[in-house]
């Protein structure tokens, strides 16, 4: 399993504005262009784990800082349908 997360938090810290739209719309996920924008700008070089939960509730906080709280819930649903895929 843990070469499943590297995978997935690989993704995670590399992802585009791009890719995190794809995603968003392939789990019903609304997220606007400029918050996905802003999202992986936060997110990319961070090495962050989504598997752990300390560290996600600390970036969801961030992301809610800097997109809003809307978006960071909905940002949560993402990674949780990606942790459990």
């Amino acid at each position: 399993m843990k070469i499943f997360e590297s995978i997935i938090n690989h993704k995670i810290n590399t992802i585009t504005a791009e890719e995190l739209m794809k995603y968003a719309k392939q789990f019903n996920i609304t997220v606007s262009r400029g918050q996905a924008k802003k999202i992986a700008e936060y997110l990319r070089g961070k090495n962050i784990n989504i598997f752990d939960d300390y560290e996600r509730a600390q970036l969801i906080r961030e992301i809610a800082k800097a997109a809003g709280p809307q978006t960071a819930r909905e940002v949560n649903k993402l990674f949780m349908e990606l942790a459990k895929n």
